[in-house]
C-alpha cells in the first residue's frame, strides 16, 4: 500500500516536470529582445560590414587595375563615411 502511494506520487511528478518542459520547449517562458537590442546589432553590423566590405572591394579593383592601393584607400575611406552615416541614421530611430 506505500509502494502504490510513493508510485502516485512519482507520477505525479513526472506529469508536473514534463508540463513545465512541455511550456519551456513551446517558448511561453520566452522574453523577446527589445528593440534596443535589435538597434545595437545593426549599428555593430554597419560598423564592422560595410567597411570590410569597401575595403575588399578597393582590394579587387585594385587587382584588377593594377592602381596600386588607391582605391583601396578611397573606398575604405568612403565607407567608413556611409557607415557613421547609417549609424547615425540609426541612433535617430525611437527604441521602445
Amino acid at each position: 500500500m506505500a509502494d502504490d502511494r510513493q508510485i502516485d506520487d512519482l507520477d505525479a511528478r513526472i506529469a508536473t516536470a514534463r508540463a513545465a518542459d512541455d511550456a519551456r520547449a513551446s517558448g511561453a517562458d520566452r522574453r523577446t529582445p527589445a528593440k534596443g537590442y535589435g538597434q545595437g546589432s545593426r549599428v555593430l553590423a554597419e560598423l564592422v560590414g560595410v567597411p570590410i566590405g569597401g575595403a575588399l572591394l578597393g582590394w579587387v579593383l585594385d587587382r584588377w587595375l593594377r592602381t596600386g592601393h588607391w582605391l583601396l584607400l578611397i573606398l575604405l575611406v568612403l565607407s567608413i563615411i556611409v557607415a557613421f552615416r547609417n549609424i547615425y541614421r540609426i541612433s535617430k530611430e525611437r527604441a521602445e
